[in-house]
């Protein structure tokens, strides 16, 4: 029997079924037929915030960030190639605390970068400072993986 999971589409943001085998095979939006992963990840903000974490049953990876952080520029390719990796298993997507302080404060964001993982609308790992790709997904695999 299939399972299927909610997928929220980062264009138009409908959410889509989706059959859990299917996944990897490029699915695309029933509404506005565009692809459903992009291997990058989103732009996150107050309008599809909770889409995205609480709607969607992939987990959520994001990068809170702001643009004049020094290592947060740096980390912005670790994090898109991160997102090339981790499609369509998990969703990554990068906040700018400084245009969004709202949800910074929400989530108590001290230090930036700082990745937070969220998964059935809820937090369930963080840590901060810049990392490589391969630091990347190594970690967000490892706490997805936690009981």
């Amino acid at each position: 029997m299939s399972t299927h999971l909610k997928v929220a589409c980062p264009h138009c943001s409908a959410l889509n079924r989706v059959p859990d085998e299917r996944l990897a095979d490029g699915p695309t939006c029933g509404r506005c037929g565009k692809p459903l992963f992009t291997a990058a990840p989103l732009v996150l903000d107050a309008g599809n915030f909770d889409l995205h974490s609480t709607r969607s049953d992939l987990p959520l990876l994001v990068d809170f960030w702001a643009p004049w952080c020094g290592p947060c520029r740096m980390m912005a390719p670790h994090f898109e190639a991160a997102a090339a990796q981790l499609e369509p298993r998990m969703r990554l997507g990068k906040l700018d605390t400084q245009a969004e302080p709202a949800l910074g404060t929400r989530f108590g964001i001290r230090s930036i970068p700082t990745l937070a993982l969220f998964h059935g609308g809820r937090e369930i790992a963080r840590t901060s400072g810049a990392m490589q790709a391969a630091d990347i997904v190594r970690w967000a695999t490892s706490q997805q993986a936690r009981p």
